[in-house]
Protein backbone atom coordinates (compact mmCIF):
# COMPACT_ATOMS: atom_id res chain seq x y z
CA UNK A 1 0.00 0.00 0.00
CA UNK A 2 2.49 2.31 0.81
CA UNK A 3 4.77 1.62 -2.14
CA UNK A 4 1.66 2.01 -3.96
CA UNK A 5 1.17 5.60 -2.60
CA UNK A 6 4.67 6.82 -3.76
CA UNK A 7 3.84 5.13 -7.62
CA UNK A 8 0.95 7.72 -7.18
CA UNK A 9 2.66 10.89 -5.82
CA UNK A 10 6.28 10.48 -7.25
CA UNK A 11 5.28 12.45 -10.08
CA UNK A 12 4.77 15.29 -7.77
CA UNK A 13 8.51 16.96 -6.82
CA UNK A 14 7.46 17.38 -2.70
CA UNK A 15 6.04 14.27 -2.19
CA UNK A 16 8.80 12.51 -4.44
CA UNK A 17 11.66 14.12 -1.92
CA UNK A 18 9.86 12.67 1.59
CA UNK A 19 8.71 8.97 -0.09
CA UNK A 20 11.37 8.52 -2.14
CA UNK A 21 12.89 6.10 0.31
CA UNK A 22 10.01 3.58 -0.56
CA UNK A 23 11.91 3.07 -3.62
CA UNK A 24 14.50 1.20 -2.17
CA UNK A 25 13.51 -2.72 -2.21
CA UNK A 26 16.01 -3.37 0.90
CA UNK A 27 13.99 -0.71 2.52
CA UNK A 28 11.16 -2.24 2.04
CA UNK A 29 12.78 -5.83 3.12
CA UNK A 30 13.74 -4.37 6.66
CA UNK A 31 10.63 -2.58 7.02
CA UNK A 32 8.51 -5.38 6.07
CA UNK A 33 10.16 -7.80 8.54
CA UNK A 34 9.91 -5.10 11.29
CA UNK A 35 6.40 -4.38 10.86
CA UNK A 36 5.26 -7.55 10.95
CA UNK A 37 7.49 -8.47 13.91
CA UNK A 38 5.94 -5.63 16.10
CA UNK A 39 1.92 -6.25 14.63
CA UNK A 40 2.64 -9.68 15.80
CA UNK A 41 4.01 -8.68 18.92
CA UNK A 42 1.30 -6.13 19.61
CA UNK A 43 -1.47 -8.74 18.68
CA UNK A 44 -0.48 -11.36 20.05
CA UNK A 45 -1.31 -11.24 23.53
CA UNK A 46 -4.80 -10.74 22.50
CA UNK A 47 -5.16 -12.75 20.06
CA UNK A 48 -3.60 -15.73 22.52
CA UNK A 49 -6.04 -14.73 25.61
CA UNK A 50 -9.51 -14.87 22.93
CA UNK A 51 -8.08 -18.58 21.67
CA UNK A 52 -8.27 -19.57 25.08
CA UNK A 53 -11.47 -18.51 26.36
CA UNK A 54 -12.86 -19.62 23.06
CA UNK A 55 -10.79 -23.28 23.71
CA UNK A 56 -11.01 -23.50 27.54
CA UNK A 57 -10.80 -27.30 28.53
CA UNK A 58 -10.46 -28.80 25.22
CA UNK A 59 -7.34 -31.15 24.74
CA UNK A 60 -5.38 -29.79 21.69
CA UNK A 61 -2.81 -32.35 21.86
CA UNK A 62 -3.19 -35.61 19.18
CA UNK A 63 -3.24 -38.52 20.80
CA UNK A 64 -0.17 -41.03 18.63
CA UNK A 65 2.48 -38.06 20.47
CA UNK A 66 4.27 -39.14 23.28
CA UNK A 67 3.02 -39.77 26.93
CA UNK A 68 5.13 -36.75 28.21
CA UNK A 69 2.93 -34.56 25.69
CA UNK A 70 -0.03 -35.49 27.65
CA UNK A 71 0.97 -32.02 30.29
CA UNK A 72 0.29 -29.55 27.66
CA UNK A 73 -3.53 -29.85 27.29
CA UNK A 74 -5.23 -26.87 27.18
CA UNK A 75 -2.72 -24.79 25.64
CA UNK A 76 -4.79 -23.11 23.06
CA UNK A 77 -3.90 -24.03 18.92
CA UNK A 78 -5.27 -21.31 15.81
CA UNK A 79 -1.50 -19.49 17.10
CA UNK A 80 -0.67 -19.52 13.55
CA UNK A 81 -3.17 -16.71 13.13
CA UNK A 82 -0.68 -14.20 14.77
CA UNK A 83 1.53 -15.27 11.96
CA UNK A 84 -0.80 -14.78 9.31
CA UNK A 85 -1.59 -11.24 10.51
CA UNK A 86 2.08 -10.20 10.58
CA UNK A 87 2.44 -11.61 6.84
CA UNK A 88 -0.27 -9.72 5.82
CA UNK A 89 0.44 -6.49 7.31
CA UNK A 90 4.15 -6.60 5.95
CA UNK A 91 3.38 -7.31 2.27
CA UNK A 92 0.57 -5.55 2.61
CA UNK A 93 2.27 -2.39 3.42
CA UNK A 94 5.88 -2.51 1.67
CA UNK A 95 5.30 -4.57 -1.56
CA UNK A 96 3.92 -3.80 -4.64
CA UNK A 97 0.90 -5.20 -4.61
CA UNK A 98 0.26 -4.88 -8.61
CA UNK A 99 2.96 -7.99 -8.54
CA UNK A 100 1.96 -11.07 -10.27
CA UNK A 101 4.21 -13.03 -7.82
CA UNK A 102 3.55 -11.51 -4.23
CA UNK A 103 -0.28 -12.26 -5.25
CA UNK A 104 0.00 -15.90 -6.00
CA UNK A 105 2.30 -16.08 -2.86
CA UNK A 106 -0.55 -14.43 -0.85
CA UNK A 107 -3.41 -16.48 -2.90
CA UNK A 108 -1.73 -19.63 -1.78
CA UNK A 109 -0.22 -18.83 1.77
CA UNK A 110 -3.82 -17.53 2.77
CA UNK A 111 -5.71 -20.60 0.72
CA UNK A 112 -3.60 -22.76 2.52
CA UNK A 113 -4.46 -21.55 6.27
CA UNK A 114 -8.05 -21.72 5.33
CA UNK A 115 -7.73 -25.63 4.51
CA UNK A 116 -5.19 -25.64 8.01
CA UNK A 117 -8.37 -23.13 10.18
CA UNK A 118 -10.66 -25.80 8.92
CA UNK A 119 -8.88 -29.13 9.73
CA UNK A 120 -7.99 -26.98 13.28
CA UNK A 121 -11.73 -26.24 13.27
CA UNK A 122 -13.19 -29.40 13.02
CA UNK A 123 -10.66 -30.90 15.93
CA UNK A 124 -11.97 -28.14 18.24
CA UNK A 125 -15.54 -28.64 17.71
CA UNK A 126 -15.88 -32.21 17.21
CA UNK A 127 -13.43 -32.98 20.29
CA UNK A 128 -11.03 -34.96 18.69
CA UNK A 129 -7.51 -34.86 17.04
CA UNK A 130 -8.84 -36.55 13.61
CA UNK A 131 -10.21 -33.00 11.96
CA UNK A 132 -10.26 -32.62 8.28
CA UNK A 133 -9.20 -35.96 6.65
CA UNK A 134 -6.45 -36.23 4.46
CA UNK A 135 -7.60 -36.66 1.00
CA UNK A 136 -10.02 -33.78 1.52
CA UNK A 137 -7.08 -31.74 2.64
CA UNK A 138 -5.33 -32.69 -0.31
CA UNK A 139 -8.27 -31.69 -2.85
CA UNK A 140 -8.17 -28.13 -1.42
CA UNK A 141 -5.13 -27.86 -1.71
CA UNK A 142 -4.70 -28.95 -5.27
CA UNK A 143 -7.36 -26.61 -6.14
CA UNK A 144 -6.03 -23.22 -4.27
CA UNK A 145 -2.86 -24.12 -6.22
CA UNK A 146 -4.43 -24.82 -9.93
CA UNK A 147 -6.76 -21.25 -8.71
CA UNK A 148 -3.35 -20.07 -8.26
CA UNK A 149 -1.49 -20.98 -11.65
CA UNK A 150 -4.26 -20.52 -13.76
CA UNK A 151 -6.12 -17.78 -13.00
CA UNK A 152 -2.94 -15.94 -12.08
CA UNK A 153 0.28 -17.16 -13.92
CA UNK A 154 -1.28 -18.07 -17.23
CA UNK A 155 -2.45 -15.56 -20.14
CA UNK A 156 -5.49 -16.81 -21.78
CA UNK A 157 -5.60 -16.16 -25.79
CA UNK A 158 -8.60 -17.83 -27.87
CA UNK A 159 -9.37 -19.78 -24.28
CA UNK A 160 -5.66 -21.44 -24.43
CA UNK A 161 -3.25 -20.66 -21.59
CA UNK A 162 0.19 -20.00 -22.28
CA UNK A 163 1.84 -19.69 -19.01
CA UNK A 164 3.94 -16.79 -17.72
CA UNK A 165 6.49 -18.21 -15.58
CA UNK A 166 9.76 -20.10 -16.51
CA UNK A 167 9.32 -23.57 -16.90
CA UNK A 168 13.27 -24.72 -16.64
CA UNK A 169 14.39 -25.72 -13.80
CA UNK A 170 18.09 -25.82 -12.20
CA UNK A 171 19.77 -28.69 -10.08
CA UNK A 172 21.88 -26.90 -7.25
CA UNK A 173 25.99 -27.59 -7.80
CA UNK A 174 25.41 -27.91 -11.55
CA UNK A 175 26.49 -25.07 -13.85
CA UNK A 176 23.36 -23.85 -15.63
CA UNK A 177 24.78 -23.71 -18.90
CA UNK A 178 25.04 -27.66 -18.44
CA UNK A 179 22.16 -28.75 -17.23
CA UNK A 180 18.50 -26.67 -17.53
CA UNK A 181 16.02 -28.87 -18.69
CA UNK A 182 12.75 -26.94 -20.17
CA UNK A 183 9.42 -29.47 -19.05
CA UNK A 184 6.58 -27.43 -20.73
CA UNK A 185 3.31 -28.02 -19.11
CA UNK A 186 5.04 -30.93 -17.15
CA UNK A 187 6.27 -28.06 -15.44
CA UNK A 188 3.05 -27.75 -13.11
CA UNK A 189 2.66 -31.54 -11.91
CA UNK A 190 6.07 -31.22 -10.79
CA UNK A 191 5.17 -27.65 -9.00
CA UNK A 192 2.16 -28.81 -7.57
CA UNK A 193 4.40 -31.60 -5.78
CA UNK A 194 6.96 -29.40 -4.48
CA UNK A 195 4.00 -26.84 -3.11
CA UNK A 196 1.79 -29.29 -1.86
CA UNK A 197 4.78 -31.37 -0.27
CA UNK A 198 6.42 -28.45 1.57
CA UNK A 199 3.01 -27.53 3.22
CA UNK A 200 2.34 -30.84 4.70
CA UNK A 201 6.16 -31.36 5.66
CA UNK A 202 5.87 -28.23 7.40
CA UNK A 203 2.61 -29.35 8.82
CA UNK A 204 4.37 -33.11 10.19
CA UNK A 205 7.15 -31.19 11.59
CA UNK A 206 4.92 -29.08 13.64
CA UNK A 207 5.17 -30.94 17.40
CA UNK A 208 7.46 -29.75 19.74
CA UNK A 209 7.69 -25.68 20.90
CA UNK A 210 9.47 -23.57 18.71
CA UNK A 211 10.50 -26.52 16.33
CA UNK A 212 8.83 -25.56 12.78
CA UNK A 213 8.46 -22.00 13.70
CA UNK A 214 12.68 -21.57 13.44
CA UNK A 215 13.87 -23.43 9.75
CA UNK A 216 10.67 -21.51 8.52
CA UNK A 217 12.31 -18.17 9.16
CA UNK A 218 15.47 -19.85 8.47
CA UNK A 219 14.33 -21.00 5.23
CA UNK A 220 12.60 -17.61 4.62
CA UNK A 221 16.02 -15.62 5.24
CA UNK A 222 17.93 -17.98 2.63
CA UNK A 223 14.72 -16.82 0.23
CA UNK A 224 15.36 -13.78 0.92
CA UNK A 225 18.75 -13.68 -0.97
CA UNK A 226 17.93 -15.96 -3.57
CA UNK A 227 14.84 -13.69 -4.62
CA UNK A 228 16.69 -10.22 -3.53
CA UNK A 229 19.68 -11.52 -6.12
CA UNK A 230 17.41 -13.40 -8.86
CA UNK A 231 15.06 -9.98 -8.55
CA UNK A 232 17.34 -6.60 -8.78
CA UNK A 233 19.53 -4.92 -11.20
CA UNK A 234 22.13 -5.29 -8.60
CA UNK A 235 26.10 -5.19 -10.29
CA UNK A 236 29.16 -6.79 -9.51
CA UNK A 237 32.99 -6.66 -10.75
CA UNK A 238 33.64 -9.14 -13.33
CA UNK A 239 36.34 -9.48 -15.82
CA UNK A 240 36.39 -10.40 -19.57
CA UNK A 241 39.35 -10.71 -22.03
CA UNK A 242 39.22 -8.85 -25.49
CA UNK A 243 42.29 -9.18 -28.15
CA UNK A 244 44.16 -10.19 -25.40
CA UNK A 245 43.56 -7.36 -22.81
CA UNK A 246 41.80 -7.95 -19.34
CA UNK A 247 39.33 -5.34 -18.63
CA UNK A 248 36.68 -5.09 -15.86
CA UNK A 249 33.24 -4.79 -16.60
CA UNK A 250 29.88 -4.75 -14.21
CA UNK A 251 27.80 -7.44 -14.98
CA UNK A 252 23.75 -8.25 -12.89
CA UNK A 253 24.32 -10.47 -10.22
CA UNK A 254 22.53 -13.17 -11.15
CA UNK A 255 24.28 -13.26 -14.34
CA UNK A 256 27.74 -13.62 -12.67
CA UNK A 257 26.08 -16.79 -10.27
CA UNK A 258 24.90 -18.26 -12.68
CA UNK A 259 20.79 -18.02 -12.01
CA UNK A 260 18.13 -17.56 -13.17
CA UNK A 261 16.63 -13.77 -13.55
CA UNK A 262 12.97 -13.69 -11.70
CA UNK A 263 10.78 -10.82 -12.55
CA UNK A 264 8.88 -9.05 -9.36
CA UNK A 265 11.91 -11.16 -7.20
CA UNK A 266 12.84 -8.23 -4.62
CA UNK A 267 9.16 -8.41 -4.15
CA UNK A 268 9.01 -11.73 -3.06
CA UNK A 269 12.29 -11.37 -0.70
CA UNK A 270 9.41 -8.43 0.91
CA UNK A 271 6.82 -11.20 1.38
CA UNK A 272 9.48 -13.60 2.75
CA UNK A 273 10.91 -10.75 5.10
CA UNK A 274 7.51 -10.61 6.59
CA UNK A 275 7.47 -14.07 7.26
CA UNK A 276 10.39 -13.72 9.18
CA UNK A 277 8.89 -10.84 11.47
CA UNK A 278 5.70 -12.78 11.99
CA UNK A 279 7.75 -15.92 12.85
CA UNK A 280 9.97 -13.89 15.33
CA UNK A 281 6.93 -12.59 17.06
CA UNK A 282 5.29 -16.11 17.27
CA UNK A 283 8.42 -17.67 17.95
CA UNK A 284 8.39 -15.15 21.42
CA UNK A 285 5.08 -17.17 22.29
CA UNK A 286 5.41 -20.79 21.27
CA UNK A 287 8.97 -20.69 22.67
CA UNK A 288 9.15 -23.58 25.38
CA UNK A 289 6.77 -24.10 27.15
CA UNK A 290 4.88 -22.91 24.52
CA UNK A 291 1.63 -20.41 25.38
CA UNK A 292 -0.09 -20.98 22.11
CA UNK A 293 0.29 -23.67 19.29
CA UNK A 294 0.84 -22.87 15.51
CA UNK A 295 -2.32 -25.28 14.13
CA UNK A 296 -2.25 -26.59 10.95
CA UNK A 297 -3.74 -22.96 10.18
CA UNK A 298 -0.13 -21.74 10.64
CA UNK A 299 1.90 -24.89 9.79
CA UNK A 300 0.16 -25.53 6.08
CA UNK A 301 0.01 -21.31 5.26
CA UNK A 302 3.89 -21.43 6.07
CA UNK A 303 5.07 -24.57 3.99
CA UNK A 304 2.81 -23.54 1.20
CA UNK A 305 4.22 -20.19 1.10
CA UNK A 306 7.73 -21.60 1.27
CA UNK A 307 7.14 -24.36 -1.60
CA UNK A 308 4.88 -21.16 -3.80
CA UNK A 309 8.67 -19.30 -2.86
CA UNK A 310 10.86 -21.90 -3.95
CA UNK A 311 8.66 -22.71 -7.81
CA UNK A 312 8.19 -18.56 -7.96
CA UNK A 313 12.10 -18.46 -7.58
CA UNK A 314 12.86 -21.09 -9.48
CA UNK A 315 14.83 -22.67 -6.67
CA UNK A 316 12.39 -26.00 -6.60
CA UNK A 317 15.75 -28.65 -6.04
CA UNK A 318 17.47 -25.70 -4.05
CA UNK A 319 14.57 -25.55 -1.72
CA UNK A 320 15.17 -29.94 -0.75
CA UNK A 321 18.56 -28.50 1.02
CA UNK A 322 16.87 -25.46 2.24
CA UNK A 323 13.77 -27.25 3.63
CA UNK A 324 15.94 -30.67 4.30
CA UNK A 325 14.57 -30.73 7.84
CA UNK A 326 10.87 -30.52 6.81
CA UNK A 327 11.57 -33.21 3.48
CA UNK A 328 13.49 -35.48 6.47
CA UNK A 329 10.74 -35.13 8.96
CA UNK A 330 8.39 -36.37 5.93
CA UNK A 331 10.22 -38.78 4.94
CA UNK A 332 10.43 -40.43 8.27
CA UNK A 333 6.89 -40.80 8.11
CA UNK A 334 6.61 -42.06 4.77
CA UNK A 335 9.49 -44.76 5.97
CA UNK A 336 7.39 -45.89 9.08
CA UNK A 337 4.18 -45.96 7.05
CA UNK A 338 5.64 -48.00 4.47
CA UNK A 339 7.65 -50.86 6.42
CA UNK A 340 4.72 -51.03 8.68
CA UNK A 341 2.58 -52.39 5.63
CA UNK A 342 5.08 -53.60 3.89
CA UNK A 343 6.84 -56.24 6.64
CA UNK A 344 3.51 -56.55 8.95
CA UNK A 345 4.02 -54.36 11.60
CA UNK A 346 7.46 -53.54 11.75
CA UNK A 347 8.24 -49.42 12.78
CA UNK A 348 12.15 -48.22 11.72
CA UNK A 349 11.42 -45.14 14.17
CA UNK A 350 9.91 -45.83 18.01
CA UNK A 351 7.47 -43.16 16.94
CA UNK A 352 7.47 -40.89 13.29
CA UNK A 353 7.79 -38.10 12.47
CA UNK A 354 11.55 -38.12 13.26
CA UNK A 355 11.43 -35.85 16.22
CA UNK A 356 8.98 -38.19 18.12
CA UNK A 357 11.44 -40.88 17.86
CA UNK A 358 14.77 -39.17 19.39
CA UNK A 359 11.73 -38.43 22.19
CA UNK A 360 10.94 -41.74 22.93
CA UNK A 361 15.13 -42.32 23.04
CA UNK A 362 14.94 -40.18 26.02
CA UNK A 363 15.99 -36.71 24.43
CA UNK A 364 14.90 -33.32 26.00
CA UNK A 365 12.57 -31.46 24.09
CA UNK A 366 14.77 -28.20 24.23
CA UNK A 367 17.80 -30.12 22.96
CA UNK A 368 15.77 -31.41 20.11
CA UNK A 369 14.26 -28.71 19.00
CA UNK A 370 18.01 -26.44 19.53
CA UNK A 371 19.92 -29.34 17.58
CA UNK A 372 17.00 -29.16 14.49
CA UNK A 373 17.68 -25.44 14.62
CA UNK A 374 21.33 -26.05 14.09
CA UNK A 375 20.70 -28.32 11.28
CA UNK A 376 18.52 -25.53 9.69
CA UNK A 377 21.06 -23.30 9.87
CA UNK A 378 23.94 -25.35 8.08
CA UNK A 379 21.27 -26.82 5.37
CA UNK A 380 20.41 -22.64 4.65
CA UNK A 381 24.68 -21.90 4.64
CA UNK A 382 24.48 -25.07 1.87
CA UNK A 383 22.08 -23.80 -0.20
CA UNK A 384 23.47 -20.62 -0.32
CA UNK A 385 27.42 -22.17 -0.93
CA UNK A 386 25.36 -23.41 -4.23
CA UNK A 387 24.89 -20.19 -5.43
CA UNK A 388 28.61 -20.15 -6.96
CA UNK A 389 28.82 -23.37 -7.58
CA UNK A 390 26.23 -23.43 -9.99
Amino acid sequence: MLYLLYEWLKSDPEWARWLNFLRDPTFRIVASAMSSLVIGMVMGPTIIRRLGVAQHGQSNVRADTPESHQKKKGTPTLGGTIILLGIFCGTFLFADLRSRVVLVALLMTFGYGFTGFLDDWLKLSKRNSKGLPGRYKMVLQTVFFLVSVFGLLCEWKGGVPHLLIDTTVTMPFIPTKHFHPQLGWAYVAFAWVVVVGTSNAVNLTDGLDGLAIAPTMIAAFVFVVLCYVAGTSLEIADFEVVAGVRRTIAVPVYEYLGITRVEGGAELAIFCAAIIGAGISFLWFNAHPASVFMGDVGSLALGGALGTVAMLSKNEFVSAIINGVFLVEALSVMIQVASFKLRKGVRVFKKAPLHHHFEELGIDETKIVIRFWIVSVLLGAIALASLKLR
